[in-house]
């Protein structure tokens, strides 16, 4: 029986929303939000914030949330799970959600994880949406990706993929949803490897699990994701809130 730990990578600087897993929406700080959200999984063992900022640690046990204090000197968020999972073997699943998703749905992360409870041989997957708006495939802060027929992923990018250059095919793009789910040896390989080329020119860290021959199961989702990176994002689910 796979025993799964959920981590929520929580970092206090950031150079578009400084403070971004303190920022308040409504009355609770959006690290709660995400907490909270992710702790109604039915498949988590364990649920935490890895983090190497004392505020947000002390946030998170306030809340009564669980906590780990890790480095400062860890490059990613996903160098933090990894460092986590080193430290914790009794896990073999490791789920990776973003601290900035403050309403991700139970959904989301419960259908995510069945792949690899159900397949032995899927070592990583992930989720994605179709764009609401075809607006916002042009939006390079919004990876898109592409998937084959077993939906496994081809390729992530930051350009609007793929292109249409029969304009009588209906525009359809995949939006990608911050939510990577692991075996625990895969996690520690990839962090293990060095940046690939793809992954330098795209600054997307999922094109080294592909450069590297790893194959991402994609599940696909109904969803309109909300991810906070400036204050626009902010204000938006702060209405979003209150809707």
């Amino acid at each position: 029986m796979s025993k799964i730990v959920g981590v929520i990578p929580a970092r206090y600087s950031s150079t578009r929303l400084p403070g971004k897993p303190l920022r308040m929406i409504g009355d609770k700080p959006m690290i709660q939000h995400t907490y909270e959200s992710a702790n109604k999984s039915v498949y988590l063992d364990r649920l935490v914030v890895l983090t190497d900022d004392e505020r947000i640690f002390k946030v998170v046990k306030d809340f009564g949330g669980d906590a780990e204090m890790t480095p400062q000197n860890l490059q990613s968020g996903t160098d933090r799970v990894a460092y986590f999972s080193e430290r914790n073997p009794e896990y073999d699943i490791i789920v990776n959600i973003q601290g900035d998703e403050p309403f991700i749905e139970r959904d989301i992360i419960d259908k995510s994880i069945k792949p690899l409870l159900m397949v032995s041989e899927i070592q990583i997957a992930t989720a994605a949406t179709n764009f609401k708006n075809l607006e916002d495939a042009n939006n390079p802060s919004f990876p898109k990706v592409v998937i084959d027929e077993k939906g496994f992923a081809i390729y992530f990018s930051r350009s609007p993929i793929p292109f249409y250059l029969e304009k009588n095919i209906e525009e359809k793009y995949l939006r990608h949803i911050g939510i990577y789910i692991y075996r625990r040896g895969a996690l520690l390989q990839l962090t293990k490897s060095p940046q690939t080329p793809l992954e330098k020119i795209e600054k997307l860290e999922q094109l080294r699990m592909i450069e590297n021959g790893f194959k991402i199961k994609v599940e696909i989702f109904d969803y309109d994701p909300i991810s906070i990176d400036t204050e626009e994002d902010l204000n938006e689910a702060i209405l979003r809130l209150k809707n």
